[in-house]
């Protein structure tokens, strides 16, 4: 694979949810964003500290890992947005179970402890789901949608079972084949509950899908976009963001062009792109470059980009290194009131000390690459 992609975290075992979790310790407040007619959010809540839960974390798989890179189908008819009676939530997730939180409160002498927990478990984050096991998916969507709910919080979900993921390479898996995915997206969908909630939908399913043929990636882009009408049509209060790679990957016109086939551009399936992914652009560049994608995408005026700041606070390597890369560090912290023009929410998609692969296991908690970043 080629060292411009995204990174995610090889996935580990092949059953339960994938981990990269946070609430919202510095995150504060955070304000989503309604799906095409836009509306102005109230200003956020003094931040008020969430119960960290107590529930050690059953998590047997581990987000993906990552790399290169990509090509995309149909729109739909606009859609109006989903009009609210409730005031929308104005503070990202902390699911209580990670790998990083599990670490936290069985270390409680070691000396990294103090900045691991403030600076990394300390924040919300992105739960994966990127195992094949249909039986309990709903269950476990739910698990997370509900809890996001009863706080009166944001989670931000990523479902990663495309099928050819990461067309072989470290996060190799998914759906056996694209009719086994729209039955597993059918049963993600139905764990969205009727919150707000945030979807990332399939990391480098877009940008990375130059290693299909023409007709696979047509088939791809075509159960992309059923994916996000799937899901806007289970609850029209989910925002979904499809794959835009990054600003070091390709072009925003080309990356346009495949997120159009993909129905990125249709509000029925799509709330705007989401990029950097697993990956260390610095957020500057990440702005200019989703904005391009998103000038080149056209589609309603509402779209708009999330931007993942996980680990990209020194922005990414001049060698183009991908794999726990050092000098590293954790960017902004996530929220949903970034103050830039058309860009939705800075999000930690990718939980910092999660490895690649190189400092450790991919996809385990690693504390020294944890503590490396946040230090």
């Amino acid at each position: 694979m080629a060292a411009l992609a995204s990174v995610v975290v090889a996935v580990g075992a092949a059953t339960g949810m994938l981990t990269a979790l946070g609430d919202d310790g510095g995150g504060g407040a955070d304000a989503a964003r309604p799906a095409v007619t836009r509306t102005p959010w109230p200003k956020p809540p003094p931040a008020v500290p969430s119960p960290s839960g107590s529930a050690s974390a059953s998590v047997s798989a581990t987000p993906p890992v990552r790399k290169a890179g990509g090509t995309p189908s149909p729109a739909r008819t606009a859609r109006t947005a989903p009009s609210r009676t409730a005031e929308p939530a104005t503070l990202l997730y902390r699911h209580p179970e990670s790998q990083v939180l599990d670490w936290v409160r069985t270390h409680p002498d070691d000396p990294r402890r103090d900045v691991i927990a403030s600076r990394v478990a300390g924040h919300p984050a992105a739960v994966w789901f990127a195992d094949y096991t249909p039986a309990t998916l709903t269950s476990r969507v739910r698990a997370v949608t509900s809890g996001g709910a009863a706080r009166g919080r944001v989670p931000v979900v990523v479902p990663y079972a495309i099928p050819d993921r990461d067309c072989g390479g470290h996060s190799q898996g998914g759906a056996p084949g694209l009719d086994a995915y729209d039955d597993w997206i059918d049963r993600f969908a139905a764990g969205l509950g009727s919150g707000e909630v945030i979807v990332i939908l399939e990391p480098d399913s877009v940008a990375q899908a130059d290693c299909l043929s023409a007709g696979e990636r047509a088939d791809r882009f075509a159960s992309l976009a059923r994916a996000g009408r799937v899901m806007k049509d289970a609850n029209p209060a989910a925002r979904v963001y499809f794959d835009a790679g990054h600003s070091g990957w390709h072009a925003p016109a080309r990356q346009a062009a495949w997120l159009k086939q993909a129905g990125a551009a249709s509000p029925d399936s799509s709330d705007g792109v989401f990029s950097n992914v697993s990956n260390f652009h610095a957020t500057a560049d990440e702005v200019a470059h989703d904005r391009a994608v998103l000038d080149a995408l056209g589609g309603p005026p509402g779209l708009g980009a999330v931007i993942d700041t996980s680990r990209n606070g020194n922005g990414a390597p001049s060698d183009g290194e991908w794999c726990d890369p050092a000098g590293r560090s954790i960017g902004r912290a996530p929220t949903l009131h970034t103050g830039m023009g058309r860009v939705d929410a800075y999000l930690w998609v990718k939980l910092p000390g999660e490895s690649d692969g190189c400092r450790g296991k991919p996809g385990t908690f690693t504390p020294s690459y944890a503590y490396d970043l946040a230090r």
